[in-house]
Formats: structure tokens, sequence, C-alpha cells
């Protein structure tokens, strides 16, 4: 094409919080969209203006009801049928993504699945963030941006002014990503060995390293019901650290995850705003990620390289 197909961005519902701070950032219009809802509960995503030829990026999170997927996928379809040019799912929450293998006899591997669905719908680019497991990227067979909560939280922790920090990973799946904190920060790390009695419920719980006197940084990519969180850390505190503060990508915080939270040892925990809070509480923070995926967004858009972006 001898002339650059416009870019449009486009919000679903749930998501248009996080899209219009984007669009701010990037400069330009939020999309014209509708998502009329029948008596029965279905839904119909449209669009309200002309997308021919369009860089469509359409920006949703998929955490449940399942109708915030089913909403994304609908407007996937409808992009593909207006004749965008190139349709880019934006989705900074990845629902679905702890099913990533089969670990027990006849069940689904729910974050393949998706992962097809989206395919099928006619999406040609994901730009993600955190996902639960690195190879759900592998699932796919369009190309997929995988952004880092980390490139905002490393600096942001830099400049926390913490005298004594050591990084924690919640479970032995987690290492990686505490490790690159570390590393980061030029501070030792420390772990949390758990055994779960059964989904979202932890059994048994021992630290693995040092934390007394330290300020410990618990890492991790989600938080549901704050089970492991917490658990954590009332097991640091009373191994005899200083503070306990988390730093998770997504803040699912599902059942008594806030409950937990108030009453835990935890002085602070920091989302980003992936996901919108459901309520408020004294000791959650969100750091906003509009401006890492609007920068994404206008460098997918120009072909340029986002690996710069955030720490591997």
């Amino acid at each position: 094409m001898s002339k650059r197909a416009p870019l449009k961005i486009f919000s679903c519902t749930k998501t248009s919080y996080l899209t219009t701070k984007i669009c701010d950032s990037l400069g330009v219009d939020l999309g014209k969209s509708s998502c009329p809802v029948f008596a029965d509960g279905e839904f119909e995503p449209c669009f309200e203006e002309t997308i021919r030829g369009a860089h469509v990026y359409i920006v949703q999170s998929t955490p449940p009801p399942a109708d915030n997927l089913l909403e994304l996928l609908l407007m996937i379809d409808a992009a593909k049928r207006a004749s965008a040019y190139k349709i880019i799912a934006v989705i900074p929450y990845f629902g679905f993504a702890r099913q990533d293998r089969k670990d027990k006899p006849r069940v689904s591997i729910g974050a393949k699945l998706i992962a097809d669905m989206l395919t099928a719908a006619g999406v040609d680019r994901v730009i993600t963030m955190d996902l639960h497991a690195d190879q759900i990227q592998g699932f796919f067979n369009v190309p997929v941006d995988h952004l880092y909560a980390s490139a905002l939280f490393i600096p942001f922790i830099g400049k926390m002014g913490l005298e004594n920090v050591v990084v924690a990973s919640p479970d032995v799946g987690g290492t990686k990503r505490a490790n690159t904190y570390a590393k980061m920060l030029g501070t030792d790390m420390v772990i949390c060995h758990k055994s779960r009695a059964r989904a979202n419920v932890v059994g048994s719980m021992t630290l693995i390293g040092d934390v007394t006197g330290k300020d410990v940084i618990i890492v991790d990519d989600l938080i549901d019901t704050a089970g492991t969180i917490t658990k954590a850390a009332d097991l640091m505190m009373e191994k005899g650290a200083h503070s306990v503060r988390a730093f998770a990508a997504h803040g699912v915080l599902s059942g008594p995850a806030y409950e937990r939270i108030e009453k835990s040892a935890l002085n602070e925990v920091y989302f980003t705003d992936s996901i919108p809070p459901k309520q408020e509480s004294s000791k959650i923070k969100y750091i906003s990620v509009a401006d890492a995926f609007a920068e994404a967004i206008e460098r997918v858009y120009k072909n340029h390289s986002i690996s710069s972006m955030f720490y591997g």
C-alpha cells in the first residue's frame, strides 16, 4: 500500500476505562462502537464508523464471566466482516491462562482453546501482558507481543527507598519471574514452597532462604483469592522480615481476597489496571499500563521493535 492504513482503537464494554487512557496517551480518538443487549442477555457488538482498510486495535481483558471473551470474539468477527486491513486484539489480562497444560485426566487445555477461537474469529496479532505461562504464546498461529509488568514495577520499586530488599516468589513456579526482578534490582531471592489441598486452597508452606530484617517484595503474575500471597506474607513476617509488599500484574481478586489482604501482614499490594478494581482497599494500589500498551500499539503499527520495552 502506498499510504499507511489508518490506525483505529476500539474498546469492548468492560475495558473502556483503560482504552480511554491508551487513546489519550497516543493522542487519538477512541473509536465509536456499541454493544446492544437483547432482553434475554444476548448482545451484539458493532462498529459505529467505517473501518474498511484500517489497522483495528480492539482492547479487552478477558476475566470471568465468559461474556468478556465472547464480546471480544464478536468484535473481531465484526471487524473482519467490515473489511478491516489488520485486526489486533489487545488483551491486557488473558483469562483462562492458568489452563495451559493437562495436569490431570479428562480436562481441557483452556488457554489453547481460547487461542484457537481468537484465530478462528480472524485476529491477525495479539498484544498481551504477563501470561501465566510463557509457552501460551506458542498456542497461537499469529504473532504475540508479550509485555511484562516488570518494566513498570522494577523502576517503581527502585524509587521506593527501601534499604534492605529481597525478592520473593510465592511458589516454585514463579522463580523465573522473581529471578528477573532480583537480577534487575541487584538483590537476593527467596522462594516459598507450597502444597495445595485443592484449587485455590493452600495446604502447607515453607520458606527457602533468609528474610530476617529484610524488606520483602513478593512478585507474581496474578492474585486471585489471595490465599497464597497472604500466607506467604504472614510466614515471612514470622521469619523476621521487616516489611512485606506484593507486586502482581493482574488483580483478579475473587471471593475473600480483599478481606484476606486487609487482615494479612502485607504492607501494600500493587497491581496494574489490566482488570478494573471491584472495591476500595487501604492496602491496594494501582499502576497504569496505559502508556505501555499505547507505546506497544504505536510500535506495532509502525513496524518497530518492542523488545526494548521490557525486562525479559
